[in-house]
């Protein structure tokens, strides 16, 4: 029963790896690559590890096992949201079929902080948009 249980757990976790890694090519800009890539890479490691740890029952192995799953989960969210966050300020174009940008005129870049009433943020310097006009922009 276990082989059963290890067998579909590895299976999936290599599926949504495998989901991750197709994602960076499919996606057509910076920010659905990245959120693919987090979401689907975190759920195989995650599943692979408890693999792991069902696989050598030692305590130490499923200690180190869960806490890294637990790390994983903690921190994996976060830096993407940190890296998708500095790489829209830096000025990553989105892609040309984003529907809805709703970071555009929220950011002070005197004080480089978003604000919460687009009223209080000053005019951007120039009227262009952060949407990729082209495809080669997005690459």
């Amino acid at each position: 029963m276990i082989d059963i249980v290890l067998a579909l757990l590895s299976t999936i976790g290599a599926l949504s790896i495998l989901f991750a890694s197709i994602g960076i090519l499919r996606m057509p800009d910076f920010y659905l690559r990245l959120s693919v890539t987090v979401k689907a890479s975190t759920l195989g490691v995650g599943l692979l590890l408890i693999c792991a740890a069902i696989m050598f029952p030692d305590v130490s192995v499923t200690t180190k096992a869960m806490a890294i799953i637990f790390f994983l989960i903690i921190t994996a969210p976060v830096a993407a949201h940190m890296i998708g966050r500095a790489a829209y300020f830096t000025g990553t174009p989105l892609w040309k079929g984003t529907i809805v940008d709703e970071l555009n005129g929220m950011y002070n870049e005197d004080t480089h902080e978003l604000e919460s009433n687009p009223d209080n943020v000053p005019p951007p310097s120039d009227n262009e948009s952060n949407i990729a006009t082209t495809e080669e922009e997005t690459k």
